[in-house]
């Protein structure tokens, strides 16, 4: 049995808006994702924001309830025994909220303990044990409000380990953190994994993905679109070159130029300062390097590389092959729906 298993899980948002003439909308997050979790497994949840990687793990940690399909974590049913699966797991989450900033980090985990029905006679040891384990140990009667980000996360780490939970889920658990700390952050969660705890992880950091997971899951559009180790998932893009290109003044005239140019299969922008850093996937021979650098003609190009494909250009080209298949099938039902108009 796995440790988390998901069957056509879905999540439909449903709202209701106007006065005198009420309408209805709807909002499929989750549209039938089906997963499972082997005991011991670091799994990596991947996707673009709103792609449905939070819901879904709302609804395995019981915080939503799905609108149909079935979940289960370690055995138990998380809509008909919420409170078995609760007793079982630990969430956290990125961001600053869920401690207390005047308390120390040594209160902070007293009191949670509480909350978490831990024996006081063990609740010594397990707090010591925690604060070495996340890298904290001789700061635990500093005030958590003089903490930077990076020792948050890791404070939440210990709260959510606390009741030594077997299923621990980690909700972009490295958000807005320094590279030191996010390394620091790493080293904890793959502690965690040696321990034998079972962890489901979210994060939009590929080379963290890459490094940590055992498995990985591309969330897009409310459904699964890959599945498979990094290895695996990489070896998508193995027939494809991989272009960078730094370029000054890029706009979206050139960039959906560069994407309709032939053999061109994805690509890729990430602002950095004044700079636009463009990654252009093509297939392996089309050579599309001076046809590229001929539609930057007008702009300021600086640094021109190739590269060996990566987990993000796997990544990248499932959900932009995800986000032309949705286009694809829209045009076709609006031409479909026009036929039987006329």
């Amino acid at each position: 049995m796995p440790a988390i298993e998901a069957v056509d899980l879905c999540r439909t948002y449903s709202s209701r808006t106007g006065w005198l003439r009420r309408r209805s909308s709807h909002v499929d997050a989750v549209r039938g994702v089906s997963l499972d979790v082997g005991h011991g497994e670091l799994f990596g949840l991947l996707g673009p924001n709103g792609a449905g990687k939070t819901t879904t793990l709302k609804m395995l940690n019981t915080l939503l309830l799905p609108t149909s399909g079935t979940a289960r974590v370690l055995g138990y049913d998380v809509t008909r025994d919420p409170v078995s699966v609760r007793r079982r797991i630990g969430y956290v989450f990125g961001g600053d909220r869920g401690l207390y900033d005047r308390l120390s980090a040594l209160d902070n985990l007293r009191y949670f303990a509480e909350i978490y029905h831990v024996d006081p006679g063990e609740q010594r040891g397990r707090i010591a044990e925690l604060l070495e384990l996340v890298g904290l140990t001789g700061r635990e009667k500093e005030r958590v409000e003089g903490f930077s980000r990076g020792m948050r996360q890791r404070l939440h780490i210990a709260r959510g380990l606390l009741h030594r939970p077997d299923v621990l889920f980690l909700d972009e658990p490295s958000i807005g953190v320094d590279p030191v700390a996010a390394r620091d952050l790493r080293q904890t969660v793959r502690a965690l994994k040696e321990r034998g705890t079972t962890v489901l992880l979210t994060t939009h950091y590929m080379a963290e993905a890459d490094e940590l997971c055992d498995r990985i899951a591309v969330i897009a559009g409310g459904t699964i679109q890959a599945l498979g180790t990094p290895a695996e998932l990489k070896s998508r893009v193995t027939d494809r070159d991989i272009l960078e290109v730094e370029a000054y003044g890029a706009g979206e005239e050139q960039v959906t130029r560069i994407r309709r140019l032939p053999g061109v299969r994805a690509v890729q922008v990430e602002e950095r300062g004044a700079a636009q850093i463009l990654v252009v996937q093509s297939l392996r021979g089309s050579d599309q390097h001076s046809a590229v650098l001929g539609v930057l003609d007008t702009v300021g190009v600086g640094r021109v590389t190739h590269r060996e494909p990566s987990l993000e250009d796997a990544y990248v080209a499932v959900v932009e092959g995800a986000a032309r298949a949705t286009k694809a099938h829209l045009v076709a039902s609006g031409r479909r729906s026009t036929e039987h108009g006329s």
